[in-house]
C-alpha cells in the first residue's frame, strides 16, 4: 500500500518526472508480473480447460458467485466504515460505498495510478484536512483485520483435512496467541484504532466468508461433489496474493498459488485454476461498478441530504 508520506505527491498526478517515469515503470512491472505468471500457469494447465470449464459452467451458480463476491464487497466497505468511525470520520454509508468501490476500480483496473488506497488516503485528506498518517492507519488496520479473519478461518477449515500433515493445536495455538499479541499491541500503540475492534473483525469474517461461498458456488456450477475444504484452503492462502503491489487485481500471482497449492493437496489442476481465474474475472466485473465514480467523483455526494455529508468529529465516540 502506498505510504502516507507519497500520497498528496501521487494525488497530484507525479507532476515531477521522476514521477512520471515511476508511474511508466510501474506499469511495465505489472504487465510483465501479471502476463508472466499468467503465461507459466497456463502453460501447466491449457488455456482451453479453463476456457471450457467458464463456458460449460451451470449461469445460475455463477450468478450467485457474483453476487456473494458483491456482498463481501459489502461487508468490507462496512468494516472500513468502522476504522473511520474510530478516528471521529462519520461518512454517510452510501458515500463510504461509492467511495469503496471507485477505489477498487483503481486498485484492479487502473494499477499504474496511485491505487485506490491511496486515492481514499488523498481525497479524505483533501476534503476534511485529516493527516494522511491518520487515515493511513485506519485503512492499514482493515487490511490486517482482513489477514487475521484468514488465519481464523484456515484454523475452522484444517479440521476439516484429515490429511493435514501438522497436528491441530500448532495452528490453533498461533492463531489463538497471535489474536491476543495483535489486540494487546493494537491496544498499546494504536488505541484509537481500536474503538470498534470487535465489530470490525467480525466484519471481516464475513468478508472472507463471502468469498468463500463465491468459490463454492464456482465449484457447484460445475456440478463438483467432492470435498470442499482443501479448495477454499488453498484460496484462502492464494488470497493472500493481494499484498503484492505489482499485479493486475492480483491476477497471475493468485492463479500460480492455487496452482501450487493444487499440487501439495492432490487437487484437480484445471479445477484449481478454473476457480482462480474465475474469482479474478469477477473480481474485475465488480471494480466496473466504480468506473463511474471514476468519470464523475462529483457523484459521491450525489443523493445525500443535508447533514448528511460526511463529517469530521473532533473526537471519535468510545463503544
Amino acid at each position: 500500500m502506498t505510504q502516507p508520506e507519497d500520497i498528496i505527491d501521487e494525488g497530484a498526478e507525479h507532476k515531477t518526472w521522476k514521477g512520471k517515469l515511476w508511474g511508466v515503470v510501474k506499469v511495465i512491472l505489472i504487465i510483465v508480473v501479471t502476463g508472466g505468471l499468467l503465461y507459466w500457469v497456463f502453460s501447466k494447465v491449457p488455456f482451453v480447460k479453463i476456457k471450457d470449464r467458464l463456458a460449460n459452467a451451470d449461469r445460475a451458480w455463477l450468478a450467485a458467485a457474483i453476487a456473494c463476491y458483491v456482498g463481501s464487497m459489502l461487508f468490507s466497505s462496512w468494516r472500513l466504515l468502522s476504522y473511520f468511525k474510530s478516528i471521529g470520520l462519520r461518512l454517510d454509508w452510501r458515500f463510504n460505498l461509492r467511495l469503496y468501490f471507485l477505489g477498487l476500480c483503481y486498485n484492479v483496473l487502473l494499477p499504474g495510478g496511485i491505487g485506490g488506497d491511496g486515492y481514499k488516503i488523498y481525497l479524505l485528506h483533501k476534503r476534511y484536512n485529516l493527516p494522511t498518517k491518520k487515515v493511513f492507519w485506519a485503512i492499514l488496520f482493515d487490511r490486517l483485520s482482513g489477514f487475521w479473519a484468514i488465519g481464523a478461518i484456515v484454523v475452522g477449515l484444517v479440521i476439516l483435512i484429515p490429511s493435514f500433515p501438522y497436528h491441530l493445536g500448532w495452528p490453533l495455538s498461533i492463531v489463538s496467541v497471535g489474536s491476543v499479541i495483535y489486540y494487546f499491541v493494537a491496544r498499546k500503540f494504536f488505541k484509537e484504532y481500536t474503538h470498534n475492534f470487535l465489530q470490525a473483525h467480525l466484519k471481516a469474517i464475513g468478508v472472507q466468508s463471502m468469498q468463500l461461498l463465491t468459490i463454492v458456488c464456482l465449484l457447484l456450477a460445475q456440478d463438483f461433489n467432492g470435498k470442499f475444504a482443501p479448495y477454499l484452503l488453498s484460496f484462502l492462502f492464494s488470497s493472500l496474493a493481494a499484498i503484492i503491489p505489482f499485479s493486475l487485481g492480483g491476477g497471475g500471482i493468485r492463479d500460480a498459488l492455487f496452482l501450487t497449492l493444487a499440487r501439495q493437496f492432490n487437487l484437480t489442476e484445471d479445477m484449481a485454476v478454473y476457480l482462480s481465474f474465475g474469482f479474478y474475472l469477477i473480481s474485475i466485473i465488480v471494480a466496473l461498478f466504480g468506473v463511474y465514480y471514476v468519470l464523475a467523483p462529483k457523484r459521491l455526494d450525489a443523493g445525500l441530504k443535508k447533514g448528511e455529508e460526511p463529517k469530521l468529529e473532533n473526537h471519535p465516540i468510545e463503544e
